[in-house]
């Protein structure tokens, strides 16, 4: 058997998915963070049932990236046996139009009502039986946070996929339903994973999915939907898909308030958060104190354990020095290959698993919604498009999933200018070289100013890019979910999915290049490489020897740094480096060239031109930054 997972942005759907089948779905306290749909199984009942996590959409109607994935999943597979609606019962009637929406689809179905503590505190109380009654389905009460009513979701849907009922959607007004009646008779005959009466409804809605797959069996159908669809809205006020749109918002909206009963909200600490964490005043200056406080914690944490780490890692690589034969090919080897772990280890770890931890706390917690509401009213204001916001704070994780959810935006001007500014946000594996080289060296407030300095780039270049493209920058609407407990088990899952990620794709690269370069030193080589980034390395101020580190950077951020501790023959930089260049090179990383699976990802969703361009530009941008940053730093060291 197999389960659909289907649910509004925010509803708890991944949240769900992860309880059931561990941390495999990228979630958080914000809109946006499933870009493609995941696939698992599920032990249940003695057999294993297949579980598909959609993206999260408003409605199928395929306007965006999000809503086409969903549709196309559903146009494409038949062999589901159940869909699990999941709606937020804080906000029953925003919800359910999505749930009428499938209802139409006419396929077996449940309702999992999650967030039944949130609605409680707001005095919401729902009728779970009036409401069942009223869909036709099965509704089960669920906190999928806390793990609650999980079991009573799967053993409904199970039990629905074996029984399959008949499901039957809403009626609406009723030329709207003459209309469905009047194409039903036309569908029939299609070879498609919906049945008539839905292919019809998505007919009057003019889908293109639908229309494009309808048109290559049965062009006539098209044309003649086309005429009944304008005929419908033919007062000019309304077209025909917004009128169904409409009938769908209204009949949930009833259905709301019929199986609702509003009490008193409980007011706690909670509600007053927002009126200061969003003030247009002290929302800016809390927002300052808790990046202080989190880079603070994080430097803390990494610097207890740095220290004795790269004790640790010089006494090994000296032990490893006096033992093997430097020059040889199998001691270069195996030199390379301790420099790499001990680099990864004493160097990247310490301060990447703190910063995971906090990050996936303030993602929980449901404060990067209040900082995308901030920095949009902040960067609005130079030209910076509000709707991406959201990949930026993706793009604290990795740029790649940045540079993915960019695709939600209307037409590629915006996206291209979103991608190109998500490629500037530092990515955990910057992270590593601003706490590894200037936190670790010269404070922890060093590194924040880097990293505002960051925010302002990216708001300039912003504007920038906006002047030279002009385009229409509307408000941001952001769904703005309430705060949440955070969930310490959820919490330490998501920091092991990322740190995964590093051990797995990023830890082998470094190992990888860590050999390469032994074995150019080894043999004299990194001259040859070095001699090519000679002009920028004496622009910047740099040592010569950091030239191979900026070239194999690009396979990785972190390889840069260690890489450049191989190179300089040390990795405590402080004997090597002054904090000039310490600052100079490693504003110049944050901003070079983004790492090459990023730009693999450009290339995939925007082209080869657009990633040529964006390579140009964050070039262009790391030089100009790092030469500022270098005038700056020359006046205070």
């Amino acid at each position: 058997m197999k389960f659909l997972l289907i649910g509004q942005p925010n509803c708890g759907k991944s949240t769900l998915f992860n309880q059931v089948c561990g941390y495999k779905v990228e979630t958080g306290n914000f809109t946006g963070t499933t870009v493609t749909y995941t696939e698992s199984r599920v032990r249940l009942k003695g057999e294993v049932i297949g579980l598909v996590d959609l993206p999260g959409t408003y409605t199928l109607a395929g306007s965006n990236a999000a809503e086409q994935v969903v549709l196309e999943y559903l146009l494409s597979h038949d062999d589901y046996d159940c869909v699990i609606n999941v709606v937020d019962a804080s906000h029953l009637g925003l919800h359910l139009g999505l749930t009428l929406e499938l209802l139409e689809l006419g396929r077996p179905m449940i309702l999992a009502l999650n967030l039944i503590d949130e609605a409680d505190h707001l005095g919401i109380q729902i009728n779970i039986r009036e409401l069942s009654e009223k869909l036709g389905i099965p509704v089960i009460p669920m906190i999928a946070s806390k793990g609650r009513g999980i079991r009573e979701v799967f053993f409904a849907a199970h039990q629905t996929g074996l029984s399959k009922p008949e499901v039957r959607r809403q009626f609406y007004q009723e030329d709207l339903e003459k209309t469905i009646t009047a194409l039903i008779p036309a569908a029939i005959g299609l070879d498609l994973p919906l049945n008539a009466e839905a292919v019809a409804i998505k007919l009057i809605e003019q889908d293109p999915l639908v229309s494009r797959q309808v048109e290559k069996q049965w062009p006539e159908l098209i044309e003649k939907s086309e005429i009944i669809a304008k005929r419908l809205g033919d007062d000019g006020r309304i077209d025909s898909g917004s009128l169904l749109n409409l009938e769908r918002n209204k009949a949930a909206l009833a259905i709301a308030e019929s199986v609702t009963v509003l009490g008193t909200r409980k007011l706690n600490l909670r509600d007053t958060l927002d009126n200061y964490l969003l003030h247009p005043f002290w929302g800016y200056i809390f927002l300052i104190l808790i990046l202080y406080l989190f880079f603070q914690g994080v430097f803390q944490f990494g610097g207890l354990i740095e220290g004795p780490l790269l004790k640790l890692v010089t006494s090994s690589e000296q032990f490893a020095i006096n033992l093997l034969n430097p020059g040889k090919l199998l001691g270069e080897v195996i030199i390379g290959l301790i420099q790499g772990i001990s680099g990864g280890l004493a160097i990247v770890l310490p301060y990447l698993i703190p910063f995971l931890l906090g990050l996936g706390f303030l993602e929980d917690f449901g404060y990067l919604p209040r900082v995308a509401f901030l920095l949009d009213s902040l960067m609005h204001k130079i030209g910076l498009h509000g709707t991406a916001v959201v990949p930026f704070i993706l793009g604290f994780g990795c740029n790649v999933p940045s540079v993915m959810a960019t695709r939600t935006l209307d037409n590629k001007k915006e996206q291209f200018i979103a991608a190109a500014l998500a490629t500037l946000v530092p990515c955990s594996a910057r992270l590593a070289i601003v706490f590894g080289l200037v936190a670790f060296y010269l404070g922890p407030l060093v590194a924040l100013i880097i990293y505002l300095m960051v925010f302002f780039v990216i708001a300039l270049t912003g504007k920038l890019l906006s002047k030279l493209l002009p385009k229409d920058t509307p408000g941001l609407i952001l769904e703005m979910p309430p705060y949440r407990q955070p969930n310490l088990q959820s919490i330490l899952n998501k920091a092991w999915f990322r740190i995964k990620e590093f051990l797995v794709e990023a830890w082998p690269v470094l190992i990888a290049g860590s050999i390469v370069l032994s074995l150019l030193n080894a043999y004299n080589l990194t001259r040859y490489f070095n001699f090519l980034t000679v002009p920028m390395t004496w622009l910047l101020g740099l040592p010569t020897q950091a030239g191979v580190p900026l070239i194999f950077g690009v396979l990785r951020k972190e390889l840069s740094l260690i890489m450049l501790g191989q190179a300089l023959g040390s990795m405590d930089f402080r004997g090597v480096l002054s904090p000039v260049q310490m600052i100079t090179f490693t504003v110049f990383v944050i901003f070079y060239m983004p790492c090459l699976a990023t730009l693999v990802t450009l290339h995939k969703e925007l082209g080869r031109r657009a990633m040529w361009n964006i390579m140009g530009i964050t070039l262009l941008i790391a030089t100009v930054t790092a030469l500022f940053a270098r005038g700056v730093a020359s006046l205070i060291y």
